[in-house]
């Protein structure tokens, strides 16, 4: 029997070991988890992740020194299912705000906004920090494979100061409350991409990340 190959993209930044072991964690015999720079490796998996942390604009910049942008673009025309985490969600849009403005990939419509300045929580008037750093809920709006077994209102971990804004609302499967009311997971077709970590998230963030192995791209 042929294992499935999943590829996690090594473009010189973000939290690839975490991911890696987490994946290899619920993968199974039958899969091999490859963190990798390499095109071809990536362009022959058969599930690629695409992980990240830190700044868009490295982010983008090591992309494109990479040769990777163009691959992510071949692996969402070609179906083969996309999990994208944190910067790995935000460099799928057109731009974000920070470092003024950075271009992304434009591979979703929309963009990635920073958090207001001054926002308070709505229960207790305390003023919320950002970045926005911890566990919190996340509220689905429908059903989909990736979320097979994990209870509505899950609390999953982030580090983030800029969240995205896709262009059509109903990309946004996840909704989070952190002053305000924010997308926390976008889903279309084979792409599923994600604000919060999951390989930082126990048991839940493990269940995704295990729906994500058996997933054939499809809601």
């Amino acid at each position: 029997m042929t294992r499935q190959r999943i590829a996690v993209i090594d473009y010189g930044m973000g939290n690839l070991r975490s991911v890696g072991k987490a994946l290899e964690h619920v993968a199974g015999a039958d899969s091999e988890v490859v963190v990798s720079g390499d095109r071809d490796v990536i362009a022959a998996a058969e599930r690629v992740v695409f992980p990240g942390q830190g700044a868009i604009r490295d982010c983008m910049a090591a992309l494109r020194s990479h040769g990777l942008a163009g691959t992510l673009v071949a692996v969402i025309a070609e179906r083969r299912p996309l999990l994208g985490i944190c910067i790995g969600l935000q460099a799928l849009l057109e731009s974000s705000e920070e470092h003024r403005e950075t271009a992304g990939l434009a591979l979703v419509a929309g963009d990635v906004r920073r958090f207001p300045a001054d926002m308070h929580d709505a229960r207790t008037g305390e003023r919320l920090k950002v970045p926005h750093m911890g566990w919190n809920q996340v509220r689905f709006t429908r059903p989909h494979p990736l979320l097979d077994g994990i209870d509505d209102g899950t609390h999953f971990y982030f580090v983030h100061s800029y969240y995205a804004v896709a262009a059509d609302p109903r990309l946004a499967i996840g909704r989070t409350e952190y002053g305000i009311e924010f997308t926390s997971a976008i889903a279309r077709e084979n792409v599923f991409a994600v604000q919060f970590h999951p390989e930082k998230s126990a048991a839940a963030g493990l269940r995704l990340l295990r729906n994500f192995v058996a997933w054939d791209g499809r809601e």
